[in-house]
């Protein structure tokens, strides 16, 4: 696995380095300093499975560096890391097509687990992000993330509803779930499905009702607090053929 890692903060960016590395012998990072630095790496080096992006960088904007990079490259899934841990940021970056945001402050064992939840085809968010107040957390040892881990009291703020399994999507309706979660736009689902858009439309309403939401970001979240519940998302696979 290829990495790239933008963060303007060396100290950051070299803890982060040695962090990743240990998810494998196979797993290469390089990092870059500024959106500038990024862009050069990726139009050189179009081969990377993953970019972790910092939000506040020198010389851009994160949230624009992440529009950017989703629109050049769009199979490249991209995974915040902030410092950050608003509400309001989770959402925008899911927005703008993130596969998942972590906290700077959480552990080396949360950030392992978000990215191998990302490179499976999930997504992965905080759980404090389904608009409620986060409860006090315990302190662990401390890593070059931070030093807080998230404490089993997590569990009662993941959203109330059952696994995926038990919504009662039908096989194309979890189809079409599969690619709204990678930020397809119903045209796309449409022409990957061989659906109509009309179709797609009935689908993606009908996934929405399921999952007690209205709009694809509060299903984007549904389904990633569902997925950190173990065995919820068993059987839950893009559909045969789409790209990551």
């Amino acid at each position: 696995m290829k990495v790239l890692l933008i963060d303007d903060h060396p100290l950051i960016l070299s803890a982060l380095q040695t962090v990743i590395q240990g998810l494998g012998d196979n797993v290469t990072v390089i990092g870059a300093s500024s959106a500038r630095a990024a862009r050069d790496t990726l139009q050189r080096h179009p081969d990377f499975d993953l970019v972790l992006l910092d939000l506040h960088l020198g010389d851009a904007d994160g949230f624009d560096v992440l529009a950017e990079f989703r629109a050049a490259y769009p199979a490249l899934p991209v995974v915040v890391v902030s410092a950050s841990d608003r509400a309001s940021d989770v959402i925008r970056a899911i927005d703008l097509g993130a596969m998942g945001f972590v906290p700077k402050r959480a552990s080396n064992e949360t950030l392992f687990d978000a990215l191998r939840m990302v490179m499976s085809g999930g997504i992965y968010v905080p759980p404090m992000t389904m608009g409620v107040n986060r409860p006090p957390e315990r302190a662990e040892e401390s890593g070059p993330l931070g030093t807080v881990r998230q404490g089993a009291a997590d569990a009662g703020f993941q959203k109330p509803a059952a696994a995926i399994e038990a919504l009662g999507l039908t096989p194309r309706q979890r189809d079409v779930l599969a690619l709204l979660l990678q930020g397809q736009p119903n045209k796309l689902i449409a022409r990957e499905l061989g659906l109509s858009v009309e179709t797609v439309k009935d689908h993606v309403a009908a996934v929405l009702r399921a999952l007690n939401v209205s709009s694809r970001t509060q299903a984007v979240l549904a389904v990633s607090q569902m997925a950190q519940q173990p065995g919820a998302l068993t059987g839950f696979r893009r559909p045969p053929g789409t790209s990551r």
